[in-house]
């Protein structure tokens, strides 16, 4: 046997004599089992999708709607007793001290009973045209027992290209869905943290902007200082934006999960944009105000149609889902910088150990 023939076969017998060792594959659950958990789990999830959307608003119903009546003792008395407790009634010594009650978002109506006179319905369709409608309604009842005539003045009204505030209710949804999406789109198109942070402002910019843009001049539901709205919708989205992404950095999966709850699934029918807070079953109007759908839409409507007022505590929720995005995302920052320096270290003292040998 030549010298090359052992070589060869000496390489083989040593290759044959390696034990392989064959480690099992995990096994996941069954094939029908999966089958069964996807569908049992999407039914649920559209189950409890229809119930936040369409329970809400089946149940709609005033709860403590603050309303001012100008008038006598007896009248004050007799519209409170009649109201319940769906109306909550406040006294004003005039017409005058109503009407700013209403501008300054204390009340959404009055009604100023003289004696001798007609009655008069103050309401404000920019704040609800469904409360609005509602104190029509009951300022007729209290006419028709007091046999006097009405007339309905209209403090602060929409447009009138959108008389009904369309435009407002409808935008609900896209500021929900317009900041989870663009927070996804940013994680997945930008890999830097600072990017990242730089995207978001970005689209919260842009995106107050062009959202302004179409509800003003498009659809003609606002019709205030286009620049200082802008500004509160910026808030909004940002706000949005930086829970998604800190919500993310901080739980990883769950975190989208966790925000796609808080936005869409409860923030947008509970943010009572197409009625009023009010409306809605206790204490669900009250928790959507605490989301930022709810508190987007009450800054905007506030800055629009009311001279900013009753603005600070939509501004105080924003700015709070702003910070603890931003805190979360900053966490979460910090930990990658700490993974790229110790990803350094690794390197350089492996190379300094090839140098020494």
């Amino acid at each position: 046997m030549s010298a090359d023939e052992t070589t060869t076969t000496s390489g083989a017998t040593s290759a044959t004599d390696i034990p392989v060792t064959d480690t099992p594959a995990k096994k996941g659950p069954p094939a029908p089992v999966k089958v069964i958990a996807v569908v049992l789990g999407t039914a649920v999830l559209l189950s409890v999708m229809v119930t936040m959307f369409a329970l809400p608003a089946a149940r709609s119903a005033p709860h403590h709607v603050p309303i001012g009546v100008v008038g006598s003792e007896q009248v004050v008395s007799q519209v409170d007793r009649l109201t319940g407790d769906s109306f909550d009634v406040t006294a004003y010594s005039d017409e005058v001290a109503a009407r700013d009650a209403i501008e300054t978002r204390a009340i959404y109506g009055a009604l100023v009973v003289k004696p001798g006179a007609d009655l008069t319905v103050l309401v404000a369709s920019a704040a609800s045209p469904t409360v609005a409608t509602m104190i029509e309604t009951m300022g007729q009842g209290v006419a028709d027992a007091t046999r006097a005539q009405t007339q309905v003045v209209d403090v602060r009204s929409f447009p009138a290209k959108d008389p009904r505030g369309a435009g407002l209710a409808a935008g609900a949804l896209p500021l929900a869905l317009g900041g989870w999406i663009s927070a996804m789109v940013i994680m997945l198109v930008i890999s830097s943290a600072g990017g990242r942070i730089i995207a978001a402002l970005g689209v919260s910019v842009v995106g107050g902007f062009a959202l302004i843009a179409i509800l003003q001049f498009l659809v003609g539901t606002f019709d205030g200082n286009y620049w200082l709205t802008s500004l509160a919708a910026m808030l909004g989205i940002a706000a949005t934006c930086f829970a998604v992404l800190g919500l993310r950095e901080a739980l990883g999966g769950p975190g989208l999960v966790v925000a796609a709850i808080a936005l869409i699934l409860l923030g947008n029918p509970l943010s009572g944009l197409s009625s009023a807070p009010e409306l809605l079953p206790t204490p669900w109007g009250a928790i959507g105000q605490l989301l930022p759908p709810g508190a987007t839409g009450s800054l905007l409507r506030d800055v629009v149609f009311f001279n900013g007022n009753a603005i600070a505590h939509p501004l105080i929720v924003l700015g709070c889902w702003l910070l603890g995005g931003l805190v979360l995302y900053g966490l979460g920052l910090r930990r990658e910088r700490r993974k790229h320096v110790s990803d350094v270290d690794v390197v350089e003292f492996g190379y300094r150990e090839t140098v020494d040998a």
